[in-house]
């Protein structure tokens, strides 16, 4: 029988179906295995006049997406709303694998998702997307136009890597394309494996990028440590401070006088829509929202860029039932309606980082998003655009979003991508929509202007002095990536106030080490209990360590109800448990065996056996924190209690 589409890996480290290589010290990877320590594969989205978003290449060819995967990348390929302009632009996405969540198949994985810190892991039930999508004039298309995006599918969320790799490739691609993209392939395959803690040096296209990734035993700092041997290399690599971190001060300029409400929404799981005029604005605003609880885990759904043909949108939009919580990039004013009834939404424009601080969006009521329906008219035309339009009929509300009639599909298709317009409320993706905001277009989504369109009251107070000190920053020109740290340090202190005592109130639910006895079973963790870790705040809360005023309390039990303290608690509870085993495991290794089998039957020292041997396996196969001195004890006492057993015995538990 054959695996069901998406299950299981969708390319062994072999090939496909190829055996696993001979054991032995000179035994050679096998093929795509250190290409698949980065990357899944390589796409190339084009646009057919007939198909629309078409996947012309997957590489390498051994790769198996399902058709709903391939639906979602050729249309997350390109802008869902693009304003016409020429050029090349750089963007992200995030989609759900089909077939469901995957476990690492390969060592290297589970090694790696140990080493790193949890919010670089890699993604068990999801892909990343990163594009590099160009639109320039070609009078041999059809269209005028040549559009394709390249796209790195990854489950490595390394936004900057990546996105340094697509400026390197992509451009030279779009001139000498296939030849040139299996060569870069072929070199990734050379790239030794993701490290954490360590400084890699990664050859492609005659440049050597240097890049360090983050360890789990880092100490949170402002800044990421400098790689070091940078002059041991000629020529002279390419340094990236960071695979991950983006300039958080571009991303959050429109938005610095609520960034602290934004921390306070993220921290609680909050639905929220960022409404953005690109999809490269909406992927950064998104993930840089992600990225305001590190070094806590985000553990709700996020989506930095989302379009109304995702094979999701009927799922996330929905009116049935309450909004989910995740986190929305959307390009395309029709969210502005769709999205109506979520809770929060960001309006944003396009950054700035010249002259002053830009002009800070305002906190709006959600009543203000409620539109009227539009009314039927004419469309008039943009200068030296196309003649008025009439407008299209409604979609009823059985029609699928994206669906149209032949009618409607050949009226739309005579309209030019860049510089013309769709006359479909839903509009065809990469076709180069126009403002839907233009207040002359009586048919068109009102444009919603910037502003944080919420409800909510944030629970702790504005830190003034945050704001005045990137203010001067501006005045004095700061290099943005100053900018960026002093935003991130304080998002890391607040964090930090806010996750510590929740740290030690669990720290105190541990059994005491000398509770410990290494012939009973270890005692249980104390269950949390929300009430009396509140109590425990008085004179152990976030006060000691941070110097915000404002309803703790408050924002700590909403926090109990949301997806990022589940995800803590049982984050911690597990690497509690591990440890209390790690330390029962250390108190009998401790203990004299010898004395304690004196007056012990053969079914006590079985019984020990086994469960030594249990212990033995958890321990190397998990991991636990344990000694190698430890572990070699606890096989020296395997080997005493066996040798002590009648000869039988010995042989059923050791079979020759």
């Amino acid at each position: 029988m054959d695996a069901a589409p998406g299950a299981g890996p969708r390319r062994a480290r072999g090939g496909r179906g190829a055996p696993p290589p001979e054991p032995g010290p000179a035994a050679a990877p096998p093929p795509w295995a250190r290409f698949s320590a980065w990357l899944e594969c390589v796409c190339v989205v084009t646009f057919d006049l007939e198909l629309g978003q078409a996947l012309e290449l997957v590489y390498p060819t051994d790769f198996r997406l399902t058709d709903k995967e391939k639906s979602s990348i050729c249309y997350l390929s390109f802008p869902d709303s693009h304003s016409g302009g020429l050029g090349d632009t750089q963007f992200s996405f995030r989609i759900r694998q089909s077939g469901g969540q995957r476990e690492p198949w390969h060592a290297e994985d589970r090694l790696y998702n140990q080493a790193a810190p949890e919010a670089l892991q890699r993604e068990a039930a999801h892909y990343f997307g990163y594009v590099y999508f160009r639109q320039v004039k070609d009078s041999s298309v059809k269209r005028g136009y040549f559009q394709k995006s390249l796209v790195l599918v990854s489950r490595l969320p390394f936004v900057r890597l990546f996105q340094a790799l697509l400026t390197l490739i992509a451009p030279e691609y779009f001139d000498k394309l296939a030849p040139c993209l299996e060569a870069v392939c072929s070199e990734i395959d050379q790239w030794p494996a993701p490290a954490p803690g360590q400084t890699l040096n990664l050859p492609v296209m005659g440049v050597v990028v240097q890049v360090r990734v983050p360890s789990r035993a880092d100490i949170p700092e402002s800044s990421p440590p400098k790689p070091c041997g940078r002059e041991k290399l000629l020529p002279a690599p390419v340094v990236l401070a960071s695979v991950h971190e983006l300039d958080l001060f571009r991303c959050f300029q429109p938005v610095l006088m609520h960034v602290q409400m934004l921390w306070e929404l993220v921290l609680l799981g909050e639905p929220l829509v960022v409404l953005a005029p690109s999809p490269a604005v909406s992927s950064e605003m998104v993930l840089a929202l992600t990225s305001l609880l590190r070094p806590l885990r985000f553990c709700s759904d996020y989506r930095p860029y989302f379009t109304v043909h995702d094979s999701e949108f009927k799922e996330l939009t929905t009116r049935t039932r309450a909004p989910p919580k995740v986190v929305l990039g959307v390009t395309n004013p029709f969210f502005t309606k769709m999205l109506q009834h979520w809770p929060h939404i960001l309006r944003v424009g396009e950054p700035r980082m010249s002259g002053g601080l830009p002009k800070q969006v305002k906190l709006k009521k959600p009543s203000r998003l409620k539109t009227l329906d539009t009314k039927p008219g004419l469309c008039p035309a943009p200068p030296g655009g196309h003649p008025p339009q009439p407008a299209p009929a409604r979609l009823s509300p059985q029609t699928p979003v994206g669906v149209c009639s032949r009618a409607q599909r050949s009226q739309r298709d005579v309209l030019p991508g860049p510089g013309g317009y769709s006359t479909l409320d839903t509009p065809r993706p990469g076709e180069g929509l126009l403002d839907w905001g233009c207040p002359s277009r009586p048919h068109a989504v009102p444009r919603l202007p910037p502003g944080l369109y919420t409800s909510y009251a944030a629970h702790l107070h504005r830190d003034k002095a945050l704001l005045k000190r990137l203010l001067k920053g501006v005045q004095k020109q700061r290099p943005s990536d100053v900018q960026s740290a002093v935003l991130r340090r304080h998002l890391l202190e607040l964090t930090q106030s806010f996750i510590i005592p929740l740290e030690h109130y669990l720290a105190s639910l541990m059994p005491l080490r000398k509770s410990i006895v290494a012939w009973k079973t270890p005692p249980q963790i104390r269950p949390f209990r929300q009430d009396d870790f509140l109590r425990s705040l008085e004179h152990a809360g976030p006060q000691l360590t941070c110097f915000l005023k404002g309803d703790w309390l408050g924002l700590y039990r909403r926090f109990f109800k949301s997806p990022h303290f589940d995800g803590w608690y049982r984050q911690r509870h597990q690497e509690m448990a591990q440890k209390l085993e790690a330390v029962h495991l250390e108190a009998i290794c401790e203990a004299d065996i010898e004395a304690w089998m004196k007056d012990k039957s053969e079914v006590e020292v079985v019984d020990l056996v086994l469960k030594l041997r249990e212990k033995l396996v958890r321990a190397q196969g998990h991991r636990l924190p344990v000694k190698a001195e430890t572990l070699q004890r606890a096989q020296l006492y395997i080997e005493m209690a066996i040798g002590a057993l009648p000869k039988d015995l010995q042989a059923v538990l050791c079979p020759p």
